[in-house]
């Protein structure tokens, strides 16, 4: 056992934190119902955990290097598990976004170590039994999510899908604090402050401009303004890591077409393959009346088989180069997103299955290609910054996704709606998306409604998977994981690179 006992240790709190970006999902209408939450409060349950991942990642790492591995793990895992107890007790939609933001920093703080700390204990044919485990539990996680949030929901209440990570994250800290040894990286190493915090004001200006745009229209003053501050976020980003002796993201890499092409494949195949969830979430609760247990089970074949084909792609990475594995993994996504425009107003959840699964297989071939990618086309010395940026990049393209989508799903379900004749189509909208009978809106009515916005949203992620399918081919040039040997990794780098990835959210 105590050979074993540090895996056991980061794979807990990786099973944890992983499963919690899609066991949200079913309990949507739940937290709904409950808080009264609108449309946006719903987004922002699932986009301000996104968010906290994507903007802290990078810096996480660094500090994990500065001030020690293990204790940047232990304390993520602490906050992490605070944050669920905040979440479980919430009292209304503002406190439960604010904890699920809480939960989305101690994870970063969680992700940002595991690699390093699975590195650090084990040599040799160890590390690669370690590393395969880990890559097994992270998929599992996102693959059980669904069916996990479900049974809790249904059987305990909303609460529970949080609460249960109490007793976890307790034996997880005992775990950490007995098996786990401290580690440091390069001497010299310092965390980018200044692009950290541009970094994560551009993101979440931006993602909150698109979610008060959902309420409000494009051309709303609150609305305008969080764009502009995004964009001036932005810029002042550029400048300072262009100024920084140590970024946070070294902007030089970006000449490197295969390094942007790996990042825009990373960002799109998140965005394609699972920010139209919630949508279909409440579809199957709210419009078809599932429960929360079946309504996972539904969803699950897409996070499955992408388990399954990424178990048995890992043969293909050696020899097939992965722009092709990346490439055909988005063209999947896009091909599956495709046949989901088939809902209309009379189907059922069977009408999902074919297109569930052939977005599966995409995902299966793509996220294990894009580590592959990565690692092949920087530098040893870069291969940790840019393993970063690439989950940093993943986790954006969900947040930005479930932002996007739920624009369009509100805007054109209330143009059915406005069209059919319901008076006040908005607040209709607003109750149709939190899964509550549209006042005003005969059931007919709310049925095409919601199709209508479903396929609007499917039609925007398969243009997204099928356009960066082919903008992947094109950028991004390698031979393959055999390119670089894994040997070759420069050991103080080997903590941020992406050795192994997720079918999560």
């Amino acid at each position: 056992m105590r050979k074993w006992g540090p895996l056991i240790a980061v794979c807990l709190g990786a099973f944890m934190l992983l499963m919690d970006t899609t066991v949200v999902l079913v309990a949507l209408p739940d937290i709904a119902d409950a808080n009264g939450s609108t449309y946006a409060d719903l987004q922002w349950v699932m986009d301000g955990y996104a968010l906290a991942l994507a903007a802290l990642l990078l810096g996480g790492g660094a500090l994990a290097d500065i001030v020690g591995r293990k204790r940047v793990y232990m304390v993520g895992l602490g906050l992490f598990t605070a944050a669920s107890l905040l979440c479980g007790v919430a009292p209304g939609t503002g406190t439960l976004v604010a904890a699920r933001v809480l939960q989305g920093v101690g994870g970063a703080a969680m992700l940002s170590t595991a690699i390093a700390l699975i590195g650090s204990a084990y040599e040799g044919r160890d590390r690669g039994v370690a590393f395969g485990v880990w890559g097994a539990v992270s998929g599992g996680a996102a693959a059980l999510g669904p069916v996990v949030g479900g049974l809790l929901t249904e059987h305990i209440g909303w609460r529970s899908i949080f609460l249960v990570n109490l007793p976890v994250g307790a034996l997880t800290l005992v775990l950490a604090a007995r098996w786990l040894r401290e580690s440091h990286g390069a001497k010299g190493t310092r965390v980018d402050i200044a692009g950290a915090a541009t970094f994560t004001a551009s993101a979440a200006a931006l993602t909150y401009a698109l979610i008060r745009a959902g309420e409000h229209g494009l051309g709303e003053t609150g609305v305008l303004l969080s764009f502009a501050g995004a964009a001036v976020a932005a810029v002042l980003f550029v400048v300072v890591e262009l100024r920084s002796t140590a970024p946070m993201l070294d902007l030089g890499l970006l000449r490197n077409a295969s390094f942007t092409g790996v990042l825009i494949g990373g960002l799109t195949l998140q965005f394609a393959a699972f920010s139209w969830m919630p949508q279909v979430s409440v579809w199957l609760q709210g419009g078809l009346g599932h429960s929360a247990v079946q309504a996972g089970l539904m969803i699950s074949p897409l996070a499955a088989v992408a388990f399954i084909v990424a178990a048995l792609a890992g043969r293909l990475m050696h020899n097939v180069p992965p722009r092709w594995m990346i490439g055909g993994g988005l063209l999947f996504v896009g091909a599956g997103m495709v046949m989901q425009t088939r809902v209309d107003a009379g189907s059922d959840w069977t009408v999902l299955v074919p297109g569930l699964v052939t977005a599966g297989v995409g995902v299966g071939l793509g996220m294990p290609a894009l580590a592959t990618a990565m690692l092949s086309v920087v530098p040893p010395q870069r291969s940790g910054m840019a393993g970063g940026a690439l989950n940093t990049f993943r986790q954006l393209g969900f947040a930005l996704g479930v932002a996007m989508t739920g624009v369009l799903f509100r805007d054109q379900a209330e143009a059915s709606l406005s069209d059919a004749g319901v008076p006040n189509a908005h607040a209709a909208t607003e109750a149709l998306a939190g899964g509550r009978p549209a006042p005003g809106a005969s059931p007919a009515q709310s049925a095409d409604a919601f199709a209508t916005g479903l396929d609007a949203v499917t039609v925007m992620s398969a243009v997204v998977g099928l356009a960066a399918a082919v903008l992947v081919v094109l950028l991004v040039r390698t031979r393959g994981a055999a390119a670089r040997p894994a040997a070759a990794q420069a050991p103080a780098d080997a903590d941020r690179a992406p050795a192994a990835q997720t079918t999560s959210a």
